[in-house]
């Protein structure tokens, strides 16, 4: 797999310091798993992060060391193997349950905190999505297949960060169906009239 689109440097530092919202970490989660570069720049932050903290001292609350014991007595919640995404979605893509958007493209919301939302997309082959904006930011990560916009191509692995000043087509690449995982903090601004009136319903 050759990965051409990367994360960024402040998502990669905010996600290591536990800053997103759910949605947006598990969009960073899953392309860590694939991207063998993402993953060594986070294990380095990481390591940055835990020479900080030795460093510093810090005076414990009342109760948490009776807290920390009582979480190791626990019994411990069963681990999916694989992709972070395994759990949203109760195994791999073929367990998703698609809902239809018109033209053949599909998607399914997952379930996440309420500070971003996250959503699986299936976009047939050739076809595209409506011409959009952004009120926030949005992630794309490529699960399969791929697609092209007005700024470059992205395929299995590679992530689009899209802000607001970012106004795209995405069309799926001919050949192969395109899955993707993204995750907004803030509603789409579509330029045509019919996915305006629709998005109450999709929720996008």
């Amino acid at each position: 797999m050759s990965i051409r689109h990367h994360l960024s440097e402040p998502l990669l530092m905010a996600y290591a310091a536990g800053n997103l919202p759910e949605a947006f970490g598990l969009v960073v989660a899953t392309h860590v798993s694939m991207c063998d570069d993402c993953r060594a720049r986070l294990a380095a932050l990481e390591a940055v992060g835990g020479a900080v903290l030795e460093g510093q001292s810090a005076e414990m609350s009342s109760g948490a060391l009776e807290a920390v014991l009582a979480r190791l007595e626990a019994p411990e919640a069963p681990k999916r193997a694989g992709s972070p995404l395994a759990g949203y979605i109760g195994g791999d893509l073929s367990a998703v349950k698609w809902k239809a958007l018109g033209m053949g493209v599909r998607q399914a919301i997952l379930p996440t905190s309420k500070a971003a939302s996250a959503r699986l997309l299936y976009i047939p082959a050739g076809q595209s999505v409506p011409d959009h904006g952004h009120r926030g930011m949005e992630l794309t990560l490529v699960l399969k297949g791929a697609f092209r916009d007005d700024t470059d191509r992205f395929g299995v692995g590679d992530l689009e960060i899209a802000t607001e000043e970012l106004e795209h087509t995405p069309v799926a690449e001919a050949g192969q169906d395109c899955i993707c995982l993204a995750a907004t903090d803030a509603p789409l601004r579509f330029n045509a009239l019919l996915p305006r009136l629709l998005q109450p319903f999709f929720r996008i």
